[in-house]
């Protein structure tokens, strides 16, 4: 069964296109990762699966039902955390829990909210005023919130961003416990390790536009082999070998240069040091590395980093 069917999605702002004809099913118990840099269209489609934007053109539904015509079964199906810390100052954690719990009219819940606050580690916060949180523990809560309805499809906004690793290690246990349980996680984070670890099938966006589709395996396969990284102490990288480079950083502070050569096998590696050998340039350090998701988004999208919203 299809979780979230994002059909030719369109959306304008004042003459400015955020998306452009956005198509994806995203199947039920995936752990699908949304990439892209700032200004891509990841928050206005993660706004437009959460009914919060209407699209212009085209539809989204979740579990079958239309975002648009059919909201309320929509949300109902849906729990989205957002990148922003958006919290009511007058409750406490578990008062927060509740009234959350009560927008979709669920009673009597204090079993899943404990369950919840206990996996989260917000336990020995029940009782404290939302205005006393730390920023990480506020953010534990807007994850509870969004979890306080036992929603089949999560969305996952930067969930990390700015958060203490003690926190990411608890939250992605957590997720990862729910979507062995059948739960549909989407995910953007511009910590591409986070989404190489956790994601089963990756879309990137560039402009508004899906520039790439597939599973991690197949999108890890795109970046044949290995990659060399050499800083060179002294000398400069011969213009035979230029041709291998795929990312160059100069530090003048220390008085050297540092390259990533694309390389096919280890084989190459000692014909690439004979020939900088010969050209008189000297190594600093060196380090053989497999291919990774940032490979593929600076290969795919063209930018070191994807952002945060937008």
């Amino acid at each position: 069964m299809t979780a979230i069917q994002i059909s030719s999605v369109e959306k304008s702002y004042k003459g400015f296109k955020a998306l452009k004809g956005v198509s994806m099913n995203i199947e039920e118990g995936e752990f699908f990762g949304l990439l892209g840099p700032n200004g891509a269209g990841k928050t206005t489609l993660i706004s437009t699966i959460a009914g919060l934007i209407r699209p212009d053109v085209g539809s989204v539904k979740i579990h079958g039902h239309d975002v648009v015509t059919d909201f309320r079964e929509a949300r109902k199906r849906l729990g989205v955390v957002p990148q922003e810390l958006v919290f009511d100052p007058f409750f406490t954690v578990r008062e927060t829990l509740r009234l959350q719990s009560g927008y979709f009219g669920i009673r009597n819940n204090d079993a899943w909210i404990d369950e919840v606050m206990h996996n989260l580690d917000l336990t020995n916060k029940a009782d404290v005023n939302m205005r006393a949180l730390s920023g990480g523990m506020k953010r534990r809560v807007l994850v509870a919130q969004a979890l306080v309805h036992k929603p089949p499809v999560i969305v996952l906004d930067e969930p990390t961003a700015g958060v203490d690793v003690e926190l990411r290690q608890t939250l992605w246990k957590f997720i990862s416990r729910l979507n062995r349980e059948g739960h549909t996680v989407v995910l953007t984070t511009h910590y591409l390790e986070e989404a190489q670890a956790m994601c089963q099938r990756v879309a990137m966006l560039k402009l508004g536009e899906v520039v790439a589709l597939d599973t991690m395996s197949a999108l890890l396969r795109r970046v044949s082999g290995s990659q060399l990284v050499v800083k060179l102490k002294s000398g400069d990288l011969p213009e035979g070998l230029r041709h291998l480079v795929s990312h160059d950083e100069h530090n003048e502070n220390n008085g050297g240069n540092k390259y990533t050569l694309r390389v096919n096998d280890v084989q190459e590696v000692e014909p690439i040091l004979a020939r900088l050998r010969e050209s008189g340039a000297v190594i600093d350090e060196m380090a053989l590395e497999q291919a990774d998701l940032e490979d593929i988004f600076l290969q795919v999208v063209g930018d070191k980093q994807p952002g945060g919203p937008q």
